[in-house]
């Protein structure tokens, strides 16, 4: 699962990775992973934590549309 709106949303916040490893409480280390491609398949619970802490849905962080 490519979370291809993870970048875009933790800029739109201004948040650096630290900033969104702390919100999100998964390592600074795993994010930096997955925003480069290095974790191709994060734990759901990675991506909940993620969507959450960026206040979107997990269909916002994967860019899946809604047809």
């Amino acid at each position: 699962m490519y979370l291809k709106n993870l970048v875009t949303n933790r800029k739109q916040k201004n948040w650096s990775q630290e900033k969104l490893a702390v919100e999100s409480g998964i390592s600074y280390n795993t994010i930096i992973k997955i925003e480069r491609g290095g974790i191709k398949n994060p734990k759901i619970e990675t991506v909940i934590k993620l969507a959450d802490a960026l206040d979107i849905t997990l269909d916002e962080l994967i860019g899946r549309k809604h047809l």
